[in-house]
């Protein structure tokens, strides 16, 4: 019952979509949306040398999906402003999470 409780808190207070995020959309979006800037798969060989790669990103001591996600709703001036959904955003960071070695 307890469990029942804090997941229904957490998905109140908008964690829930971290957990539910879809990577594959993730890495659609990703090819739409940034690869004109950053290198975002292993195929792309390339980008702007001004932004990480997404695998640069991946490994990055204390990444996290749910931290990047927040990032992505509210991006650095160099950054378009995407108007990515808080959906979009948590997608894109867990493809990136995919990442990770």
């Amino acid at each position: 019952m307890t469990l029942a409780f804090a997941v229904a808190i957490s998905a109140a207070a908008g964690a829930a979509p971290a957990l539910a995020a879809n990577a594959d959309n993730g890495g659609n979006l990703a090819r739409r949306w940034c690869s004109t800037c950053h290198v975002v798969s292993p195929a792309q060989t390339q980008a702007s040398a001004d932004a990480p790669p997404f695998a640069s990103i991946a490994q990055r001591p204390g990444f996290s999906a749910a931290q990047l996600a927040l990032f992505l709703l509210d991006p650095h001036p160099k950054m378009p402003n995407m108007a990515l959904s808080r959906i979009e955003a948590g997608d894109i960071a867990a493809y990136i999470e995919t990442l990770r070695h």
